[in-house]
């Protein structure tokens, strides 16, 4: 069984220190409930997200792009990316600010969000994966992990390599992906 951090890593939230006193039991019924309240919550925004992406194909881009700036989440238009799917998302991520996309870019998995920045203009995903590296390394590492040769051999050209620990004397999550560019450099 997985440690209740690892089983509730999905939240995005700073895991309580005084929940982890809690016994096996406690924390499996823990994990349960917090599952329960955020599916009984979220309940119908899977419908919701597949509504707006059908109507947003009829709506100019120059309308939709400051309206969902404006007025909409980042986490919204993520869930209404996913629906959309990689094609119908990279119209709309060529046209949004690089700071709101990169708020968006942190609910989508990462292999979509690898798939979108590979398809994507040329000069816009590497504004993208620059302002990445420097605000949040460690999200840009997680999605270069799904990168095709293009894009990780531009990752590796714009990371310092001694903010890495080798990985020959730690494991770490990000090892392999490091590994991979140390090698193309």
């Amino acid at each position: 069984m997985a440690s209740i951090e690892e089983s509730l890593s999905w939240t995005g939230t700073p895991f309580p220190e005084a929940l982890r006193t809690l016994g096996q039991q406690e924390q499996e019924a823990l994990v349960g409930y917090v599952t329960r309240v955020v599916t009984e919550k979220t309940d119908g925004l899977d419908d919701l997200y597949q509504a707006i992406s059908a109507i947003v194909k009829f709506i100019p881009h120059f309308i939709v792009i400051p309206l969902m700036v404006e007025n909409i989440r980042p986490q919204i238009s993520a869930g209404v990316c996913k629906k959309m799917g990689v094609d119908q998302s990279v119209n709309y991520a060529n046209d949004l600010p690089v700071e709101y996309f990169s708020e968006v870019s942190r609910h989508i998995d990462d292999e979509m969000m690898a798939r979108i920045l590979e398809k994507m203009k040329r000069h816009h995903a590497e504004k993208v994966i620059k302002y990445e590296l420097q605000n949040n390394q460690h999200h840009m590492l997680d999605i270069a992990g799904h990168f095709e040769k293009r894009l990780l051999e531009f990752v590796a050209k714009n990371i310092n390599f001694a903010e890495h620990p080798d990985c020959q004397t730690t494991l770490h999550k990000h090892c392999s992906v490091i590994e991979r560019m140390r090698a193309l450099v």
